[in-house]
């Protein structure tokens, strides 16, 4: 009598167990990228990437980052710190193709460190997404985060993601201030902030029947 109950108890402590284990799971892959952080981002601007990280390559202590710089960015400058000891591959006209950034010391896995570089983009690529293919080289093994997402598929998907920036339009030019086009704009964006006073008290009294309604069915309700 007690044998049913209690093989439906382990059951479902074992599925509460794997619920929870693959609730963990889910955070902990998606961490298992390098993610990029850029603040304003804009064609034909400069901005700060910053790329964190907190997990090595299966275990093993992150040795060494190497950035390939896509097209669409027309110069790099490292930003030098404390952790790594960073060299550059130049090409033409002296703009960096490829960073390395070699740990001074071995960061191990489950610790977080990130690496920074100003990325200035070309005034073309604004309106899309830029994609930094970066190699984590460890004490043993290497990871290559390369992967693209095609249009569709969700980077989430991806084994091995590239940190992706997206590169917002180019600022508008600081030459272009007609007084036409000033006075001309303030009337319509007059009208899309006016409000319909017709317009304001029919939705008012949309609501207070609606309210009503409620109140009447909730009654009816009760006496049921």
């Amino acid at each position: 009598m007690t044998t049913r109950p209690a093989r439906r108890s382990a059951l479902t402590l074992t599925g509460l167990a794997l619920g929870g284990a693959l609730v963990l799971a889910a955070p902990m892959a998606a961490s298992a990228h390098v993610h990029v952080h850029a603040d304003g981002a804009a064609a034909g601007a400069t901005s700060r990437l910053d790329f964190s990280f907190s997990h090595g390559c299966d275990g093993a202590a992150t040795t060494a980052l190497v950035f390939d710089i896509p097209q669409g960015v027309g110069n790099v400058t490292p930003v030098v710190d404390g952790v790594w000891k960073v060299s550059r591959v130049l090409g033409e006209n002296n703009v960096p193709t490829q960073l390395t950034y070699t740990a001074i010391t071995p960061i191990e896995d489950g610790f977080a460190a990130s690496a920074s570089f100003d990325a200035l983009f070309s005034s073309k690529v604004g309106g899309t997404d830029i994609a930094f293919p970066v190699t984590q080289q460890c004490a043993t093994g290497e990871t290559e985060w390369n992967q693209i997402a095609k249009d569709g598929e969700d980077p989430e998907t991806l084994e091995s993601p590239a940190p992706v920036v997206a590169v917002g339009a180019a600022s508008a030019a600081s030459s272009d201030h007609d007084d036409d086009d000033h006075s001309a704009a303030a009337p319509a964006a007059a009208e899309t902030t006016s409000t319909d006073p017709i317009a304001t008290w029919l939705g008012g009294g949309a609501l207070v029947l609606g309210a009503a309604a409620l109140v009447v069915a909730i009654l009816n309700r009760r006496k049921v």
